[in-house]
Formats: C-alpha cells, sequence, structure tokens
C-alpha cells in the first residue's frame, strides 16, 4: 500500500463534491473512489469527509488536508512532467478567482479560450468581489487590482485599469459640477465596494471617504445610478467608457485622476510554479494587453 493511496480520490471527490462525479473524472468505479477514501480515512485516523444521501461536506480536518493535497498533487505532476520536457500541456484542476464584472467581461472569455485548446485541463473560476485567502482556501490563481500587500504571493503584472470620476449632464445641471476636491463632501456620492475614492493633488496621491444616501457593491447598479442623475461615481474606465463616448456621463476633475491601477495575476510562491497556472499567465496576459491595445 502506498502512501499515495486515496489522495487523488478524496481531492477528486472535495472538488467535485460527488463520489460519482469524482469516479468519472478518474475513470475509476465509485465503489472503487469509496473504498479508497475510506482507508485513506483508517490510515488517517480522521473523518475527511461527512457523506449523506444528497451531498458530500468537508469536515475541518478535511479542507485542511485538501489544500495540502493540492500542492502534494501539483509538484507531483510538475515533477513527472519535468522529466517529459515534450508534455507540457496543461492538466489537472485549475482553481481560479476574481471579481465579478471585470470577470464577466474579461477573464471568463479568455479562460474559455484557454479551455478550449487545452482539453486535458479543468478549471474553476470562481466570480467573487470578496478578497479571497487564496493559501487557506486553496485557489492556484486570482486576479487582483491596485497594491498588493500580501507576502505569500507572487504577482505579474496583466494590464492597467483607469478610475474616472463622473456624473450625468441632468445631475451636473441641477448641482453644478465641483471645482476642486474640497468640494466634494457637499455632492450626493454613490458609493460602491471601494472605501475610499483615489485623487492626484499637488502631484500626491490622495484619497477621500465617500459618504452619501446611495450605496451599492455592484459596479453595474453604480453606474445605472449615475446615469439617471442620482450622483457623482468613481468606477473603472470599462463601466463608464461607452456612457463618456456618448455623453450620457461627463468627466469631474479629470486633473485629479489618479495614476492607472494595475491588474495582476497573484498566485501562492511554491519553488516551482505548476505548467497550468504560468500558462494561464502568459494567456491572460497576451488577452488582456490586446483588449488595452
Amino acid at each position: 500500500m502506498s502512501r499515495w493511496d486515496g489522495i487523488d480520490e478524496f481531492t477528486a471527490v472535495a472538488e467535485q463534491a460527488s463520489f460519482s462525479a469524482a469516479a468519472k473524472r478518474l475513470g475509476l468505479s465509485t465503489s472503487a473512489v469509496s473504498r479508497e477514501i475510506a482507508r485513506l480515512e483508517d490510515r488517517l485516523q480522521t473523518r475527511l469527509l461527512n457523506r449523506t444521501t444528497r451531498r458530500v461536506e468537508l469536515t475541518d480536518a478535511g479542507r485542511d488536508f485538501l489544500t495540502r493535497c493540492r500542492r502534494l498533487i501539483d509538484e507531483r505532476d510538475e515533477a513527472l512532467a519535468a522529466v517529459q520536457p515534450d508534455d507540457s500541456a496543461p492538466r489537472g484542476l485549475l482553481r481560479m478567482t476574481c471579481s465579478v464584472s471585470y470577470g464577466e467581461r474579461f477573464v471568463a472569455p479568455a479562460v474559455n479560450a484557454f479551455a478550449r485548446t487545452h482539453p486535458e485541463l479543468s478549471i474553476e473560476l470562481d466570480l467573487d468581489n470578496r478578497l479571497r485567502d487564496l493559501v487557506g482556501d486553496g485557489y492556484d490563481l486570482a486576479i487582483r487590482f491596485g497594491h498588493l500587500t500580501d507576502s505569500r504571493l507572487i504577482a505579474r503584472r496583466l494590464a492597467s485599469r483607469r478610475l474616472i470620476l463622473c456624473a450625468a449632464p441632468d445631475y451636473l445641471g441641477r448641482r453644478g459640477a465641483p471645482r476642486d476636491l474640497s468640494e466634494l463632501p457637499a455632492h450626493d456620492l454613490l458609493t460602491g465596494s471601494s472605501e475610499h475614492w483615489r485623487f492626484t493633488e499637488a502631484g500626491r496621491e490622495v484619497s477621500l471617504r465617500p459618504t452619501g444616501r446611495w450605496r451599492c457593491n455592484s459596479g453595474a447598479a453604480v453606474l445605472d445610478a449615475a446615469l439617471q442623475g442620482l450622483g457623482l461615481c468613481q468606477l473603472p474606465d470599462f463601466y463608464v467608457s461607452e456612457a463618456l463616448a456618448t455623453g450620457a456621463l461627463i468627466r469631474v476633475l479629470p486633473d485629479h485622476r489618479p495614476p492607472d491601477e494595475g491588474v495582476w495575476a497573484v498566485h501562492p510562491h511554491p519553488r516551482h510554479v505548476p505548467p497550468k497556472v504560468r500558462l494561464m499567465v502568459d494567456h491572460l496576459r497576451d488577452s488582456l494587453s490586446a483588449l488595452a491595445a
């Protein structure tokens, strides 16, 4: 009996939340998968999965073990690939996360194109505006913006995005346009998921904590509120570029626009980056850079 026995089966069941789906993925019978996991739990003297007639859930020990198993599998697969230089195709499961709107508009189409040309790779793309813990939650890759602070991660810049302060002509006609940053608190500010709005003043970056009677964590909803004349918003360029081009929104305080933010691919810092991560990052950089060109 190998100490590896049951690890692939456990990982597949945990990721699929199903014994039958895991068995199909591994090319085994459901009974064989169940048997290997039972033996693994016996060896560890720990329950990893809670099984019911409707679903499979990880125990606390199972969640921690899954994170470690993914690392082991990635390093094992990379070691095997290292002695097969002509076979560098990405394979296995790649777990990614990104914010909802940017993910829907840009990342998902690029990921789908990558998946189409790499049929041995399975992809799980989690679109979530929360800042997920890549190491603790077992993600291979995340797309993030702005300043990065987590020293456990390595990052590669993929593209840039620009923050733009703007409002509808109707609102500016009623309230007037602010002439400098000091006038912003007197205006109706449409706040989203960002806690601070960023600007430049006298050659340095400054921030403002917006307050107002309207708030939503959806950029699309903030855009709609601005189009309806409810107030000023600061949103990334991809939200507002069309409305600015048609005149439905007007830039405000353009001389105080902050520096462009970086769009980053970040991933945990193993000794060697798995091919599936390295190739996906290369593909995303090419795809996102082409959009900005």
